[in-house]
């Protein structure tokens, strides 16, 4: 670490929404409230999927893995915001904000990566039934889930790496509400397209090809939903893929606005709206969206809530 980083190892200022003071006390009251929905819903998922039998198969392990992503995503980020928005403290220690950044990005590209397994599980299911079981076998679905994370930590170690080598010149203010790349690269006091031009390179690896990967998955889905003569097994089938469709769209659509585009082609606030979008509100969504498209997880829950209800009055009872 050179000199003209030294500063920054007493912390960065987090500039987040300062300059609209009413609107931060709406913001933590709509981050609060989402999170706590983010914590309900993505937990009720991971316990009825565990409790009930009915659900252990391939898909409902990658929705755990989906929902236990989703709560570790937003718990890396809202604890930190929320202190930022409430009080007029916006610092975060150097470690912190080091922290924070790796696994973001981390996580971030966990999630890219699992919706793309998650897109296959859906077409080997469809496409290919007879072979489900065996081609989705548990081994395979351990190994699928391992290389996700490694691939995302890989991706993580390079980026986060080349930007805290960056040189800031002793800028430490942010102007977001998290440390988040792009905002770490706009701080830097030297050329920045090498690490830019890295960033762009390993998007198109973690963001696009997945994406391309989904799209061909579904086109295959589609194709086999098309030929299908039972119309009760067409429903049942865009059911399943339904909930899919609706979160890859919602985060793809967001990732692909914030990071694939020139750096200064939105506006700051913009950007903040954008990233305070698709870290809070769109994991308090997935659990909404798998639920009432999904007839086995609504039953999983009732059965869960019933349960629980016939402990409470059996403890009552004694």
């Amino acid at each position: 670490m050179g000199q003209s980083n030294h500063s920054s190892l007493h912390g960065f200022i987090l500039l987040g929404f300062s300059d609209h003071p009413k609107l931060e006390m709406v913001l933590s009251g709509i981050v609060a409230l989402f999170y706590v929905i983010t914590l309900v819903g993505n937990t009720a998922i991971i316990l009825a999927s565990l409790l009930d039998s009915h659900l252990h198969t391939p898909m409902y392990f990658f929705l755990r893995n989906l929902s236990f992503l989703d709560l570790c995503f937003t718990t890396s980020i809202v604890p930190q915001m929320l202190v930022n928005l409430w009080g007029p403290d916006k610092t975060i220690s150097y470690v912190g904000c080091v922290i924070q950044l790796y696994v973001y990005m981390w996580l971030g590209s966990i999630e890219c990566l699992l919706l793309a397994v998650m897109s296959y599980d859906r077409f080997t299911a469809i496409c290919k039934p007879l072979h489900y079981l065996v081609i989705m076998n548990p081994h395979v679905c351990v190994k699928m889930i391992i290389m996700v994370w490694g691939i995302s930590l890989t991706n993580s170690v390079i980026l986060c790496t080349l930007t805290l080598n960056l040189p800031k010149c002793e800028h430490n203010v942010l102007d977001h509400f998290l440390c988040e790349l792009p905002a770490m690269v706009k701080i830097a006091c030297v050329d920045t397209t090498a690490v830019e031009m890295s960033v762009f390179a390993l998007g198109i690896v973690i963001v696009l090809t997945p994406l391309l990967l989904i799209l061909m998955s579904y086109g295959y889905i589609a194709r086999a939903v098309l030929r299908m003569k039972s119309k009760a097994g067409q429903r049942k089938a865009m059911n399943t893929c339904g909930s899919h469709i609706t979160v890859v769209s919602i985060f793809y659509g967001t990732i692909i606005y914030m990071y694939l585009q020139p750096g200064n082609s939105a506006s700051q606030d913009q950007g903040k709206f954008l990233t305070l979008f698709y870290t809070i509100i769109t994991p308090s969504l997935n659990p909404l969206i798998y639920t009432l498209r999904n007839k086995d997880m609504k039953d999983a829950l009732k059965r869960l809530m019933a349960f629980d209800c016939k402990s409470k009055k059996m403890k009552n009872w004694k």
